[in-house]
Formats: C-alpha cells, structure tokens, sequence
C-alpha cells in the first residue's frame, strides 16, 4: 500500500466519538480535492520516521487517550519538529495526556463539556485560511469544550472564540479559545474543538474550515502563523 499524504489517525483509547468514520471520510474528500492521498488509520505501528516523512498532513481526529507507543511518539515529535503538519480536530485535545510534548504542541488540555447545544463562534482572525470562509459570528451547535488554561497564555494564535453569553456551562470567560495555530519548531499545529456530531462532516461551512486547516498545516496555502 503507497504511503498516505495525509495521514488521518483516529485510535481511542476512552471515549468513542461517533461521529470518527463521518469525519474520516469528509477529511479523505478534503485531502483528494487538494491533490492528496489520504489514508485513515488506528494502527499505532503507523507512527514511523519512514511512513511520517512522505506526509504532507497527519491528522487526530477525535483520539481519546494514549494512541502512541514511545516509538511513535518519538517519530511524531520529530516529523513536527522538522516541518510536519499537525491538524488536531475535537477530542484530539482529550489524547496523550501524559505526554508533555502533547500539551506542548496543544497549549492546553481538555477539561470537559456542557450537554450539546447551539451557540456563537466569534471569529477573531478572519485572514487565516481556516476561518476565511466562516462568518464573524457563527451560529453552531457542538460541545463547547472547556480547557484547563487559556493556550493564549503558551503562544498560540487564536482564530475563534466561544461567545459563552450565547450557551450554558462555558468557564473561561469572555476569552474563551476554540479554534487556534501556531508553530512548533519548523513545523504547523492547528486545532479545532468543534466538530462533535456527525452533521457537521456534512456542513459545508464546516468543511470549508478543515479544508483550509488542512491548507495551512500541509503548506498548500496562507502565510505562517505570526
């Protein structure tokens, strides 16, 4: 089997998400409309320096728990560190949580969810190309992850925010992160709390910023992140 260009990870160790196969497939589409290959795995023995250093992208599509052995985690490390591409979508923020590096890549760590519900995403950098295509305020319904520190405070550039006027059960206040990037070493992160259902892989408003997520972190287009 040839070697992915975008590598889409999806092993749980905790919670399940449904909506995985639903995202798995959006993303292969996304991928293939950007001249990629895509190729979704659970397989751990993936995370090598070989299979890592053809991919343009890797993504953690709602990964719960510990999904690296300490060989993959040394090869992912180093894939990012050199100029990889890292898309973390969901409860990718809810994975490796003993592994420093992780919450280093991540700025922060999840910290649980009101029940689902609708709310504002209020877009604070409309240049970037995973929120080009969304409107300043963005009526959603999703989780609305809570996060144990605000990654604004480790560097990260942060492109939306939760209006936690709009929903119950937010606590970070009036600077309340959801979507962020930034660079790690030579290398790109981006992160999204939202996708949760299996409608929003179906939404094309949704699709349009994982299709420009997956843009930047693979260097297919936008600036680095300043």
């Amino acid at each position: 089997m040839p070697i992915a260009d975008v590598l889409i990870y999806t092993r749980t160790a905790g919670y399940r998400h449904d909506s995985i196969p639903a995202g798995a497939k959006a993303l292969a589409e996304l991928a293939g409309a950007a001249g990629y290959q895509a190729e979704a795995t659970e397989d751990p023995a993936a995370f090598t320096p070989e299979r890592l250093g053809s991919c343009a992208a890797v993504v953690f599509l709602s990964t719960t728990g510990t999904v690296l052995d300490a060989s993959g985690r040394a090869a992912f490390e180093a894939y990012v560190r050199a100029g990889g591409g890292f898309l973390a979508i969901h409860a990718a923020a809810n994975a490796e949580p003993d592994w420093p590096f992780y919450g280093e890549l991540l700025g922060t760590r999840f910290d649980g969810h009101p029940e689902i519900q609708p709310g504002v995403v209020s877009v604070e950098a409309s240049d970037h190309p995973g929120t080009a295509a969304l409107p300043g305020r963005w009526a959603w319904t999703d989780e609305w992850y809570n996060f144990t520190s605000n990654p604004r405070d480790e560097g990260v550039r942060v492109l939306a925010r939760a209006d936690e006027s709009t929903y119950r059960g937010g606590t970070l206040g009036a600077d309340h992160p959801l979507v962020w990037c930034r660079e790690a070493g030579a290398g790109r992160v981006f992160f999204t709390a939202l996708g949760h259902a299996v409608e929003a892989y179906e939404d094309e408003v949704f699709r349009e910023h994982l299709a420009g997520a997956l843009s930047w972190v693979s260097r297919t287009g936008g600036p680095a992140a300043p």
